[in-house]
């Protein structure tokens, strides 16, 4: 069956809401760890991990770093509008280039309370922040309303002192943006707990949650084993929470994401393809086979443009997939030196379903995703009929789901 036929309805099952992890553990790594290998499956603690992966492996992590999103004003009248900021418009290079921005931006967001926002009126709050000098100093904000596309509305930010970036003021005026299906307002600790250790740079909507479990300690039993550790970025963007709503995968849009990855990265992922490449997290497997995809179109046109160098959401059951990933990621690279690129900047809608031909990734770490999502699509597509066996045990055994929740090792 061509993967546009697919229906998603075969891919539910019934999510009680009391399996809804709404807060993390104490300790990251204190989280339940199912471990699905040649259809067996066993369970144990996520600090516990190296044990259970092949010794030399890569493990590839997303450093994206989850921005506070949403911005509260209030009307004179005491109305509350709240922005979502999404993602920048195409003016910009990229969500790194916006997020540098000093003074004013333009980004798409999703409006909360948008009928009680006439057009044309600005909305405006202060806040204060504290100084170079120590002191506070108050930081004012005004919104305006530009237009409204299909799914999102184009708002034009402005703020005093101009000298501020965007991440900058997202810091000082916005809050983390937890997913809609935790039922609760953000607080402090989600500052720090729905964020990775190693989250680098600003720009997700959305955190790369199989990362959440990871720790120092872990770490450093993955080197004591020879387990190596590479990073590239994808910038999570909310379409990951959109449901599936199309009857068939051919009537459904994958959003589009930010991808960002230097040449050290795609020198080490080659030089690691005899070994076991496993991705951290739904976020880091797209990214990596979407370096597939990119390498095989330079393969084919070497003068390609970067601004036309994407991944398509159909790309991979439409192109020829007999290009090897030595020959594409080579090509990639062969690419980024003629073009004088000292990084990977590129946007990718991959679809990955049943029936997608994994080229470089051989397992994954990840999360319970939703049911009738991408994200369990992706899963399905890795171990086949068994996501249904891997999820109706973690279900039996009490395993905790979605972002806040355990996670699972899947070993193709």
């Amino acid at each position: 069956m061509h993967p546009k036929k697919i229906s998603i309805a075969d891919y539910s099952y019934h999510l009680p809401e009391e399996f809804i992890a709404h807060y993390p553990l104490a300790e990251r790594d204190a989280s339940k760890l199912l471990v699905y290998r040649e259809g067996g499956i066993s369970e144990d603690l996520y600090r516990h991990i190296a044990d259970h992966l092949p010794a030399n492996s890569l493990l590839v992590f997303n450093n994206t770093k989850v921005v506070e999103a949403r911005i509260l004003f209030r009307k004179p009248t005491g109305a509350q509008i709240e922005l979502f900021c999404l993602e920048p418009p195409p003016e910009y290079a990229g969500i790194t280039a916006a997020m540098q921005q000093q003074g004013t931006v333009r980004w798409k967001c999703l409006i909360g309370g948008a009928s009680k926002w006439k057009s044309g009126q600005v909305l405006t709050r202060t806040i204060e922040r504290q100084g170079e000098a120590g002191q506070n100093e108050p930081v004012t904000l005004e919104a305006r309303y530009i237009s409204k596309g299909e799914d999102f509305f184009l708002i034009e930010l402005s703020w005093e002192p101009a000298h501020l970036s965007f991440a900058a003021l997202l810091h000082q005026a916005g809050l983390i943006p937890l997913p809609p299906y935790i039922h609760r307002a953000a607080e402090e600790s989600d500052s720090e707990r729905y964020q990775t250790i190693y989250a680098l740079h600003d720009g997700s909507v959305a955190a790369p949650t199989a990362g959440l479990h990871f720790t120092e300690t872990i770490f450093q039993t993955l080197a004591a084993k020879n387990i190596r550790r590479e990073f590239v970025t994808l910038h999570v963007g909310a379409g990951t929470f959109l449901p599936v709503k199309a009857a068939t995968m051919e009537q459904h849009v994958m959003h589009v994401e930010y991808i960002s990855v230097t040449p050290a990265t795609i020198k080490k992922l080659l030089g690691s393809l005899g070994d076991t490449i496993i991705p951290v997290g739904t976020t880091s497997a797209r990214t990596i086979e979407s370096l597939y995809w990119l390498g095989v179109k330079t393969f084919r046109d070497p003068a390609i443009l970067p601004e036309d160098l994407s991944v398509q959401q159909w790309d991979a059951y439409q192109e020829d997939n007999a290009i090897s990933p030595e020959k594409a990621l080579t090509a990639l690279l062969n690419w980024m030196e003629k073009q004088g690129l000292p990084q990977l900047l590129s946007k990718t809608q991959l679809l990955i379903t049943p029936g997608y031909d994994w080229k470089i990734i051989r397992g994954l770490i990840t999360n319970f995703h939703q049911p009738e999502s991408t994200l369990l699509l992706l899963v399905a597509s890795l171990i086949g009929k068994d996501w249904r066996k891997v999820y109706n045990y973690a279900l039996e055994h009490q395993f905790r789901f979605l972002s806040y929740g355990d996670g699972c090792l899947l070993l193709r």
